[in-house]
């Protein structure tokens, strides 16, 4: 049962999810609409938001795991406050740029310090409170994907910052509140080492190491193909003649599947270590990524979707479980596993950016270009599975 403190940052985390679901994904509607962006402009914006990621989370784990996870907390939220406020303040186009930036920044401080905090001192429980963990962050992201469109038409292209800022600061909010109860029941000072037992899933043959090194391997893949997509659904709403609220509802599918993915790996456990799943997954991806960016029709883009989310599911999943089924370092684990995140918003939108600018020309360049790198990842998979694993 959790306690009162566990709860609180649950319920912090849901409210991030949503919130960053409606500003950082819907950034992309309003940079094509008020300032003309077009799909290699909205592109290269998000490289530039993946690059900062891949830093800023590195560090973010580091930080917590040297000053504290609370505090990394208060950083974190007060950076994506003022980022916020900038960006509504402040309406040119290079001011939303930095403020996507500032605002990547802040959040990547937050997404580490709340997987460590969830996953501290919980023993042979970690496999429920991972599942619990992504469960509620997915369950954020997909309502937030499904609203926003609608919110947006609604309340106007402004609230893309007015509504996350008052959602980020009721966060801060919840944590002064949460600093208020007996944390040291749940999680260490900082420095203090963390000997709570891993969980009773261990690799087999004892390469718990390899499965975490495979893991956040392909991580990153997954995260190109996300944030390859994402830029995209403006021009593909566009093609299938969807409008931003339609595009919000159909194209949250993937993140439905996403999550109903977690709710079934959350009580099995027979997918912990093993690598059939994990190469089955990234083949089901590369196919289901194809799919959704070149769906000539609604239906097409649905079946694209499911297999989408479905298979993002585990990739995540393994990538978090296995970062914290360890007995220490769970801080700096939490910052390299949301780096390889980084890493995939970085490369995704760059490949397909630099392909259109190469060939615009060609129909799907940008796809197909990003789906070559899968197939590469792919195949990579296999190598270090044979070379670590011998």
């Amino acid at each position: 049962m959790l306690s009162k403190a566990k709860t609180v940052f649950y319920l912090i985390e849901f409210i991030n999810s949503y919130a960053a679901v409606y500003y950082s994904n819907f950034l992309f509607f309003y940079l094509k609409r008020d300032f003309g962006f077009g799909e290699v402009e909205n592109l290269l914006t998000a490289a530039f938001g993946g690059g900062l990621y891949v830093l800023a989370a590195w560090q973010g784990g580091k930080f917590a795991e040297r000053r504290g996870c609370i505090q990394a907390l208060y950083i974190g939220l007060s950076v994506v406050t003022l980022s916020l406020f900038a960006g509504l303040a402040i309406p040119i186009s290079a001011v939303q740029v930095l403020a996507f930036g500032g605002w990547t920044i802040g959040i990547c401080f937050t997404w580490p310090a709340l997987e460590a905090l969830i996953s501290e001192r919980a023993g042979r429980r970690l496999a429920d409170r991972v599942g619990l963990f992504n469960v509620t962050w997915a369950t954020g992201c997909a309502v937030g994907y499904f609203t926003t469109g609608l919110l947006l038409e609604n309340l106007g292209m402004p609230s893309l910052f007015w509504l996350p800022l008052l959602l980020t600061l009721a966060e801060m909010i919840i944590l002064a509140y949460g600093s208020n109860l007996r944390l040291k029941e749940i999680l260490p000072e900082k420095n203090e080492v963390s000997h709570n037992p891993i969980t009773s899933s261990i690799a087999p043959g004892g390469e718990t190491r390899l499965f975490l090194q495979m893991a956040w391997f392909v991580n990153p893949f997954s995260y190109v193909a996300i944030n390859t997509v994402i830029p995209l659904i403006p021009s593909l709403a566009e093609r299938l003649g969807l409008s931003t609220g339609q595009a919000g509802i159909i194209c949250s599918i993937w993140m439905f599947a996403r999550l109903l993915a977690f709710a079934v790996l959350w009580p099995w456990t027979g997918w912990h270590y093993r690598f059939t799943w994990l190469v089955g997954a990234f083949l089901l991806m590369i196919a289901a990524f194809f799919g959704f960016l070149t769906a000539s029709s609604i239906p097409l883009l649905i079946i694209s979707e499911i297999g989408f989310g479905a298979s993002i599911g585990l990739i995540y999943y393994s990538s978090l479980f296995y970062s914290m089924n360890v007995s220490k370092g769970r801080s700096t684990n939490a910052g390299i596993h949301e780096a390889t995140i980084g890493v995939g918003l970085l490369i995704g939108p760059t490949i397909g950016a630099l392909a259109l600018t190469l060939s615009p020309a060609a129909v799907h360049i940008g796809a197909w270009a990003v789906g070559g790198l899968l197939c590469t990842g792919f195949m990579g998979l296999f190598w270090i599975k044979k070379r670590k694993g011998n």
